[in-house]
């Protein structure tokens, strides 16, 4: 297993460096030589956290990206917890079953589904309803990080907490491909011109 350990605008000691690789070492023993991992190390400047030390996990498990981000007092604290919470993740994700379809597999399903439908074939219409739900942990970013985790991740939108207003904002891709963000507002703007007439 490859392990990569950088910084985030600072330079990883050697100390921090060899404690973060010595305790990926863990993750090693679920996966074969051909997984990936990348720890990075950052670090807030603002003297009223407490937990200023970030670590994040970045590990590709046979094409898919499993992430973790822990804080710290210090570096080995946030190491300690992130490894935990990747460990969770990488069992979970080594316990779903493998016949998982893949993209061309489902684009081969899509087209047929598709023709089935041009060539009159009834279908009673089926309600919408929610067929899945995720939960995870969510840390604390910047905008350029969500942009960054989202392109990461192909999706479409991402949740996150905005480090700088710590509210909860939602991040989506436009048409023209530029980015969009939402951010709700309780008792704000949106809600003035309510009961007016």
């Amino acid at each position: 297993m490859r392990t990569i350990v950088k910084g985030k605008n600072l330079d990883v000691s050697d100390s921090d460096r060899r404690y973060a690789e010595q305790k990926v070492q863990r993750l090693g023993r679920l996966f074969d030589d051909r997984s990936d991992v990348v720890v990075e190390l950052a670090k807030e400047h603002s003297p009223s956290i407490d937990q200023r030390h970030i670590v994040e996990i970045t590990l590709v498990i046979d094409g898919q990206p499993l992430r973790g981000a822990a804080r710290g007092s210090s570096f080995r604290e946030a190491t300690d917890a992130v490894v935990d919470k990747v460990e969770r993740l990488a069992v979970e994700h080594k316990k779903r079953p493998l016949n998982r379809a893949r993209p061309a597999e489902e684009e081969a399903l899509r087209r047929t589904l598709a023709d089935g439908e041009t060539q009159g074939d009834e279908v009673p219409p089926k309600k919408p309803s929610v067929v899945k739900i995720k939960r995870f942990a969510i840390e604390p970013m910047f905008e350029e990080d969500a942009v960054a985790r989202m392109e990461d991740l192909g999706h479409s939108f991402f949740l996150f907490v905005n480090a700088e207003s710590e509210r909860l904002a939602v991040l989506y891709r436009r048409r023209d491909g530029d980015f969009g963000l939402i951010e709700p507002v309780l008792g704000g703007a949106y809600t003035q011109g309510r009961g007016k007439k």
